[in-house]
């Protein structure tokens, strides 16, 4: 069992599944400093200076009643919130990985159908007599000078 499980495991497709997922991750958290440290502060400027990772509405105030200024002081003092700048944070960078998956299907797309794509028709064909490589039209062989069929 111990050996069917290490063939399982280092078979190349386990391999290259487990490399994806670790480049996936490390592409994701990429994305996720991108929306939140270069996309959203430009955007919260424009919007009047909001700090969209600290938009929340408090549902149950803590231990220590609010107003609080941000999520991280709301749950330190025990409230429950809905925290809707994260998640429109999360949106944000999902649609930013879709799109560059979407980008990234698409150029593989194109490759494939390049090499798909099918091969042009030939210009020459072999004499049945002489074996000599004449042009696809020709009736009569230059080499041989035999009759060829039209085909």
């Amino acid at each position: 069992m111990l050996k069917e499980f290490k063939e399982f495991a280092l078979r190349g497709s386990v391999v290259d599944m487990a490399i994806g997922i670790v480049i996936g991750a490390a592409f994701g958290a990429i994305i996720s400093s991108f929306v939140a440290d270069v996309i959203m502060p430009p955007i919260g400027l424009l919007l009047g200076k909001v700090d969209f990772s600290n938009l929340f509405v408090v549902l149950k105030s803590g231990a220590t009643p609010g107003p609080y200024g941000t999520v991280a002081a709301a749950k330190q003092a025990g409230a429950v919130t809905l925290n809707f700048g994260v998640f429109i944070n999360t949106i944000i960078s999902f649609l930013i990985i879709a799109f560059a998956i979407f980008l990234l299907i698409r150029s593989i797309n194109r490759l494939k159908r390049k090499a798909e794509a099918p091969a042009a028709a030939p210009a020459t064909k072999e004499c049945p007599f002489c074996f000599s490589v004449i042009p696809i039209k020709a009736t009569r062989c230059p080499s041989c000078t035999s009759q060829l069929k039209v085909e």
